[in-house]
């Protein structure tokens, strides 16, 4: 990981979101920084608010009342334009209808920084995603004739291409097999660390282990608000888990030849979950 300087690449502070007509809120007050060359997961369960909060960084929603700055710049002050410039964003699910060749799709990554015409360097940094995602023999295959993992893996590239300061990525290895599960989060880890380009991800995942394997810090998501924020040693202990997820849990630490891991166990009965968080 990068030598962390004094500036966040992101800062939020006061953010809640409801849905309209709705009187419970989604997640409420958020609170948390990510700094250049970090990687940060955001962890929890199903209808935890990952999704929620990472489509309020980049105003695909709109939270109440939150100071979200992306580069030290509030993003209410930036046109979309402008935004796109700063933040890439890789949903959760993959539009399959794109008639394009891949080359073309992860082209549109470059929109932001085109003018008038594609120059050697869009090409440029076009040819090297595809070589980083091992999408160079798809260049010129339609995209709506591949398979999920590897669409999945081309809209990563578009991602890159784009050139932001902060990714945010939503499952990005929800559609893909275990091996390239590991190649694309080495993939999104590698670009972070750069030396040479301030960056930093934030990543909705479902995978605990991908999380303590890859994240600097973790985000765990509980009842709308921030359970922990901190190291995945910290943040990823038994009663955290077992209370979040309703499942119990072996953790094993990381040695010299693997890294952190978490063995799930069985689900946890309510009213054994209701005593572990009392005996806490």
């Amino acid at each position: 990981m990068k030598q962390q300087p004094d500036t966040d690449v992101l800062k939020v502070s006061n953010l809640s979101f409801s849905w309209k007509n709705s009187s419970v809120p989604v997640i409420q007050d958020i609170e948390f920084s990510v700094r250049d060359g970090e990687l940060v997961a955001i962890l929890g369960i199903n209808g935890a608010g990952k999704s929620t909060l990472l489509k309020c960084m980049n105003r695909i929603l709109k939270p109440e009342n939150a100071e979200i700055q992306i580069d030290s710049i509030n993003i209410n002050n930036l046109s979309l334009p402008e935004l796109s410039k700063l933040v890439s964003y890789v949903p959760q699910s993959v539009m399959t209808n794109f008639s394009m060749d891949v080359f073309d799709v992860v082209m549109l990554g470059r929109r932001p920084h085109i003018s008038w015409r594609i120059s050697d360097e869009d090409r440029d940094k076009v040819s090297n995603a595809l070589k980083l995602f091992d999408l160079e023999n798809f260049a010129f295959r339609r995209f709506d004739q591949l398979s999920g993992g590897e669409r999945q893996r081309v809209i990563v590239a578009k991602a890159v291409v784009q050139s932001p300061s902060l990714f945010l990525f939503d499952e990005p290895t929800s559609d893909l097999d275990l091996n390239n599960q590991i190649q694309v989060m080495k993939r999104i880890r590698s670009l972070v660390d750069d030396m040479g380009d301030r960056k930093a991800a934030l990543v909705a995942v479902h995978d605990i282990n991908l999380a303590a394997r890859f994240a600097d810090r973790i985000i765990l998501l509980h009842d709308g608000r921030i359970k922990a924020f901190d190291t995945p040693n910290s943040v990823l202990t038994e009663s955290n888990i077992a209370e979040v997820f309703g499942v119990n849990c072996t953790i094993l630490s990381a040695t010299d030849e693997s890294p952190m891991r978490v063995l799930v166990g069985d689900e946890i009965k309510f009213h054994s979950a209701s005593k572990i968080k009392q005996e806490e």
